[in-house]
Parts: structure tokens; sequence; C-alpha cells
């Protein structure tokens, strides 16, 4: 990462900005039990930084990650259009006995 002209090296909150949120989907409780666990992330991420946000915020060390983009929707919602963002979704592999408590 670099760092500009006038801009904090926060390495905690940059970090933090890296995993959005744990995907909670019918699919993604399933794969938990298979110790795989789902995160939307930042589009600018990769699977370095993914890495080391988890073993930040949730102390396991992931033994694989894969990561996808999730495309943007065209919806209509009350008869107007528009578009459904995009983004990026992380798959995050763990040892067996490793465990990621998403509520």
């Amino acid at each position: 990462m670099t760092e500009k002209k006038g801009e904090k090296n926060n390495i905690a909150s940059d970090l933090e900005a890296i995993l959005i949120r744990p995907r909670v989907t019918e699919k993604a409780t399933l794969n938990a039990e298979k110790n795989v666990y789902v995160f939307d992330v930042a589009m600018r991420a990769n699977k370095f930084q993914i890495e080391e946000a988890v073993f930040d915020l949730y102390k396991v060390r992931p033994e694989k990650i894969r990561v996808a983009r999730v495309p943007a929707k065209k919806i209509v919602y009350r008869g107007r259009k528009g578009v459904k963002a995009g983004g990026k979704k992380a798959f995050v592999y763990l040892k067996k006995g490793d465990k990621i408590s998403v509520v």
C-alpha cells in the first residue's frame, strides 16, 4: 500500500475497510458448515489483503481464498428502472477446527 502525500498510515482501519460484511445467504450458511466463509470485500482488495484482514479481525489464518466478482444487475422497482450495484466477494477456506463467528 503506497502512502500519498498528506494521507495517514492507519493499517487497522484500512484492513477493516477491506472486509465490508459477511455475506449471509442460504448458500453461504451451508458452506460455513464446511469451513468456507463468504465476505463482501472492497473492489480494490486482493487475496493477500483479504488474508491479513481476516487474521487481524478474527485471529484465524485462512488456508485458501477464492475471489469472485458479482455482476451489476438491471432492476425495476416501483416502475422505475435502475441498476443494482455489483461488487466482489471472497470465499475464505479455513482448516478443520477453526471457526469464525458470523453474527
